[in-house]
């Protein structure tokens, strides 16, 4: 999501009659809020529950994209970047100690190798995709996309992801 709104500033930048400077917040406030957050990832996974953080950073992030899609100011769009930044930190460092907790062993490294090929691909194909919705559509899609994707990985998780014993022990 950081690097599908790249292509779509220019546009933002009109919508907003928003500076060069001003319009750069748009990415600064999700990457710094999301810098803020990852290493608070673990505590809060194990404070309340890997699967609980996972699926309200899933509820949030996906509430915060259709607030940025909806968003009428800049100051708007900057404060529900940095919304949309804090609940997205929790996705990547969760998904790797589930993927860790939940294949065997042997499974593991085909897991984490299948994981990471949708990490390499995701900032490759995001300006593409990104520049793709904002020509035919409007910027405004970029974040509406995350909706459905977002219920999708709400329904996901709900159904088949559950915290290991040692952390429902510890909590």
């Amino acid at each position: 999501d950081s690097s599908i709104v790249n292509v779509a500033l220019p546009y933002m930048q009109a919508t907003f009659s928003a500076s060069v400077d001003e319009i750069t917040w748009v990415l600064t406030s999700y990457l710094v809020s999301n810098g803020v957050m990852i290493p608070l990832t673990g505590w809060i996974s194990a404070r309340f529950g890997r699967r609980r953080y996972f699926i309200t950073s899933i509820v949030i992030f996906v509430i915060a994209s259709g607030f940025c899609g909806a968003a009428e100011s800049l100051g708007q769009m900057v404060v529900f970047r940095l919304i949309q930044g804090a609940a997205g930190a929790a996705m990547i460092p969760s998904s790797q100690a589930i993927l860790m907790e939940t294949f065997p062993p042997n499974e593991q490294q085909l897991a984490m190798a299948t994981w990471g090929m949708g990490l390499m691909v995701a900032p490759i194909m995001g300006p593409t995709l990104g520049g793709w919705i904002t020509d035919n559509w409007n910027w405004r899609w970029n974040f509406y996309i995350n909706v459905p994707i977002g219920m999708l990985a709400f329904l996901m998780v709900t159904s088949f992801v559950h915290d290991p014993s040692y952390l429902r022990e510890r909590r």
